[in-house]
């Protein structure tokens, strides 16, 4: 049961290190971030919403419903609209290691909205999370371009996936999460839809676009709630961890990108921060990037 439970939390962790190359692919191909964003959270939310069709999944009501809606505009417009922005202005690489500030984000977050405490093991995360993101600046690397546009979108990536955490405290265990994404990923592509400009796409961007929603947005996330349903969620956590590490051996091998020696201890540190947050007890996980 474990062993299948950690290959479902494997398969997501490869999936969502894929979205910054089909994102960089898209883009290749002429397709702005915005719009790469907007076709993830309007394909991607189509699949959610036939899943919870066939599922039969009770939609969010009254209050839940505008919460959903404006989670979507934050959580899903802001995120997916800026980590596409942080993969055109410094890399695939460099974007998903700083998305893994989340857990940095939600410490203080719960500090300052529910006054949860911050121990020893919150302010060593928050230390090694501003310190890695230190030596990334410092850093750099070969085809990375380390920037304050793309330190500054990465970080609004991290900052907007955390309210996956948040978001789901309350309402993961309320509602199926597909009926969720279901709401907020259409209320996310309208929220997109002013700032983007349509470009022509050849069948090649089509294929990067569906990839996105189809592969790191719907699968990613049903084989990650897979394998929560057979681990522990400390543990699927750990594995998901390797989604920077796939998203940086692509970047490599696909697009020459390599952070240097210092960079490297950097994302080290950033992510070695997330899952020692993802050890807490009170820690929540999301389901989905």
């Amino acid at each position: 049961m474990a062993a299948t439970g950690t290959g479902w939390v494997l398969l997501a962790a490869c999936l969502w290190g894929l979205l910054g190359i089909f994102g960089k692919f898209a883009q290749a191909h002429g397709l702005s971030p915005l719009e790469v964003a907007f076709w993830r959270a309007l394909l991607g939310g189509a699949c959610f919403a036939l899943s919870a069709l066939l599922r039969r999944s009770a939609l969010p009501r009254g209050r839940d419903l505008l919460l959903t809606l404006l989670f979507g505009l934050s959580g899903v417009s802001v995120f997916y609209g800026s980590y596409q922005l942080a993969v055109r202005a410094g890399g695939a690489s460099l974007a998903s290691v700083l998305l893994y500030t989340a857990p940095a984000f939600v410490a203080v977050s719960g500090w300052l909205f529910w006054k949860e405490r911050l121990g020893r093991r919150e302010l060593a995360a928050l230390l090694l999370t501003l310190g890695g993101v230190a030596l990334i600046s410092l850093g750099g690397g070969s085809g990375v371009q380390v920037s304050a546009l793309s330190l500054g979108w990465g970080l609004t990536a991290g900052l907007t996936y955390s309210l996956y955490y948040l978001y789901g405290r309350v309402f993961f265990t309320r509602y199926d999460p597909q009926a969720l994404y279901a709401v907020a990923l259409p209320v996310g592509a309208l929220g997109l839809l002013p700032f983007v400009e349509f470009a022509p796409k050849v069948p090649a961007a089509w294929l990067n676009l569906s990839a996105i929603a189809l592969l790191c947005t719907f699968a990613a996330y049903s084989a990650y709630s897979f394998g929560l349903r057979r681990l522990a969620p400390t543990r699927a956590s750990v594995i998901a961890s390797l989604e920077p590490v796939v998203a940086s051996l692509l970047a490599t091998l696909l697009f020459a990108e390599r952070l240097s020696a210092p960079a490297l201890l950097g994302a080290a540190l950033v992510i070695g921060a997330a899952l020692l947050l993802s050890a807490a007890p009170s820690e929540a996980h999301p389901e989905g990037r």
